[in-house]
Formats: C-alpha cells, structure tokens, sequence
C-alpha cells in the first residue's frame, strides 16, 4: 500500500481502493471503459493505439473504444460519461485536446508520448506495455491540476468564455510591432508594458510559452496564476505569481492587430478596450501517475539537457 499526499490530503491506494482522509470513505477506483484518444492525423499514433487494443483485450479481456481526439463522436461519448479513462497517444498538443474534453467531467488522462517533448504524457513508446498493467492493479494515483477559465468582453457584452490548461496569451497580431498593454488584478492596477504581449499560465503552462519566455518553473501541484510578459520594451520586465484566488484584468491599445489565444487554439481578434479577465475555473484536468512526485523535476532535468526540439536525446 502506497501514501500520497496532495494539498494536506492523503490517498491511499490498495490495488482498485483508495482511501480518502478527508472525507473518512473508501472509493472503489473501477477502470473498465477505455477509450484511446489519438493524434488527429498521426498514422503512427493510430497503429501504436491499436497495439495498446489488443494487448489491453489478450491480457485483460475487454476491447477499448479507439478514436481520432477530435472526432466530434467522441466528444459526444466522453460529455456523456461513457469511460473511465482516456488514454492518448501523440505529444502534449494531443494532450492538451484530451484534457479540454475530459476536464469538464472529470475524466482522468493517461499520456504515452509519441511527440518531441512529452512535459505532460507518464509514457513513451518503450515503456508502455511494462508500466500499463498497473492501471489494472491499482499502482497508481491521481494528480489534479489547475485551470483557468478566461472570459472576452466589449463593453458589458460577454462574447466569449474558454477553459485553459496551459496558458492565456494576449499578443500582437501579424505586424511585428509591440501592443500597450494594461493589467491589473482584484480591479487594482498591477502594471502597463509596451511588448509583444502577456501571458497568463498556470503551473502546469509554466514549463511551456512562459518557460520559453523566461517565466520561472512552478511546481504542477500549486494554484497560482503566472504572469509574464513576451518581449517587454521599457516595461516590467519581471514574472509576477499571484494567488489562485485573484481575478487578472488585460486590456490592450494599439493602431493594429491585437488577439489572444488560449492553449495553442486558433487567435481571437481584440478591439481596444476589450477586457480579457483570467481567473481560477472551476474545473481541474485529472492525469493518472505512476510515479513518486519527484517524477516532474526528474523529467525537467533531461529535458533541460538534451532539448528533444533540436534533435536531443528522447
């Protein structure tokens, strides 16, 4: 039997048992409906997926649901509660599509990394069929990560509402010129850049954009807003963490293109004074480990060494 502790709450997991402190009950952890979320047009991902089907059914007996990540079917099957688990296999873009659709229900994430840097998958290609038979035997725990929910108004007109596992980032469009940028958090100024733009990241996006950008390193367990700004001229130039209860205010001015973007998707067109509010969601994403906590600064160290972007070791 193994302790684990998260937030001052202690789990412990007993094969398909975990007991939880907090609430003084036992919670039988059942994992039967599978389902296999694959790159959305990687054919490698496909036929390892289909691997991870057969050796599932020839060592467990039951056959799980295989699908591209955005086939809409799928969607509609993981917003019903059809699973137990997703599996993805493909890189932390994949990833991040799976979580996007599980986090609302609270469907947990098992990543095997078919892509260069792998920050939020447990398994790479080699070690999978070694490691999987702990999902069945109860050798693991759940690791709950933080979101952030961002809302775009004009004037009093919501026009759009998003969740965000990485990170929300505020930026000048296709001209190469800085934006103006205002921020303030809890309706208190916090600072004005003149910059390329802003991000706001979770812990979890801290090892992404705002990493790349000079942001620090948070630990994924932490609920603190990252604030860090993208190629500041003359502005604060310095990465600000703030608690996960305050509520972050970015408003930009600029005789061109300004957007913002959430995770990676597709930019939206903002208009001066347009307001991007940033706040805790109510949602978390749920990622299945295996291993110890320390698993994240050991993962960070080889990445630091040998960047799997330029060709280093895997």
């Amino acid at each position: 039997m193994k302790m684990h502790s998260r937030n001052g709450m202690h789990f412990h997991l007993t094969f398909q048992t975990s007991y939880n402190k907090q609430s003084m009950k036992r919670q039988t952890v059942s994992i039967k409906n599978i389902v296999i979320a694959v790159h959305p047009s990687s054919q490698e991902a496909m036929n390892v997926g289909q691997q991870v089907c057969d050796f599932i059914r020839q060592n467990w007996g039951f056959t799980p649901f295989i699908e591209r990540v955005n086939n809409p079917s799928l969607q509609t099957q993981v917003a019903e509660g059809c699973f137990d688990l997703m599996i993805t296999l493909g890189g932390d873009g994949t990833m991040l599509r799976a979580g996007h659709l599980c986090a609302p229900v609270g469907l947990p994430l098992l990543g095997i990394n078919l892509g260069r840097f792998g920050f939020l998958m447990q398994l790479s290609p080699e070690d999978w069929q070694k490691e999987l038979p702990r999902v069945f035997n109860g050798s693991f725990s759940f690791e709950e990560r933080m979101m952030l929910k961002v809302e775009h108004w004009r004037g009093k007109q919501l026009l759009h509402t998003d969740q965000v596992i990485n990170e929300i980032v505020v930026a000048r469009g296709q001209i190469v010129r800085p934006i103006r940028i205002q921020a303030s958090v809890d309706g208190y100024p916090l600072a004005s850049y003149v910059a390329d733009g802003l991000i706001a990241a979770t812990p979890t996006g801290s090892t992404a954009y705002a990493l790349a950008v000079g942001g620090p390193i948070m630990p994924p367990e932490l609920r603190n807003i990252l604030i860090v700004a993208v190629a500041p001229h003359l502005s604060m130039d310095r990465a600000i963490i703030l608690p996960a209860g305050a509520s972050v205010e970015i408003i930009t001015n600029t005789d061109h293109e300004a957007v913002f973007s959430v995770d990676g998707h597709t930019p939206v067109h903002l208009e001066n004074d347009d307001k991007v509010v940033v706040k805790v969601s109510d949602n978390t994403v749920k990622f299945l480990v295996f291993q110890d906590p320390g698993y994240f600064y050991r993962n960070l160290e080889h990445y630091l060494e040998q960047n799997p972007s330029i060709g280093g070791g895997k």
